[in-house]
């Protein structure tokens, strides 16, 4: 009898060994897919702000010609009678939860671009929208730079210029004639979201 009670508890014994190693799998996976859910909705997350930094500052250009030197900036832009103002608030950095951002500065002086202090890997590798495509298979959320550049930089090589660029001298159909818009008004490169100070 003795015997046999022993074989038994045995066997519940590893019965219960056996189910703590199962749940003990079974969470690991769910805390896996949890982090790579979260994962997927923060870069979802860089991108909108990225892109809404990158409209910002593109819309900052565009009223003077000049990049910001702070992103406090973007936030008022006195540089007009009416103070402008391009971004709500300056926005975290989704990889990172801060505002710590890592600033692309322009050669001329000023802020072109932003991104983020995140060395993880993207989970996102392709279908990125046009002005963007350079993101894919990026080994960091770090290369996913959000760079505002006037068109008329955006040239290939001298006297080549890129799709959708006119050649020096020869405006696009319907376009301004030499010498560019008025200062203060719309410059050209990345649309320019219609109400500034609604946003």
């Amino acid at each position: 009898m003795r015997a046999r009670g022993s074989a038994q508890a045995g066997f519940t014994y590893l019965g219960i060994l056996a189910a703590i190693i199962l749940m003990g799998l079974l969470l690991t996976a769910a805390a896996r897919v949890w982090t790579l859910t979260e994962q997927r909705e923060r870069e979802t997350q860089l991108l909108f702000v990225g892109h809404a930094f990158r409209m910002a500052i593109a819309a900052y250009y565009a009223h003077g010609g000049r990049y910001p030197q702070t992103l406090h900036d973007l936030l008022q832009d006195d540089r007009s009678p009416v103070p402008l103002r391009y971004l709500r608030r300056l926005y975290l950095d989704p990889m990172t939860n801060s505002t710590d951002w890592q600033l692309v500065l322009a050669p001329e002086g000023g802020i072109k671009g932003v991104y983020s202090g995140s060395g993880l890997v993207p989970i996102k590798r392709a279908n990125f929208a046009p002005i963007d495509v350079i993101f894919a298979d990026s080994d960091c959320y770090c290369a996913w730079q959000f760079v505002y550049e006037p068109r008329f930089r955006r040239r290939v090589a001298p006297g080549n210029p890129a799709p959708g660029n006119p050649a020096p001298g020869n405006p696009a159909p319907g376009g301004p004639a030499p010498g560019g818009p008025a200062r203060g008004g719309p410059a050209p490169g990345i649309p320019i979201p219609g109400n500034l100070n609604g946003q």
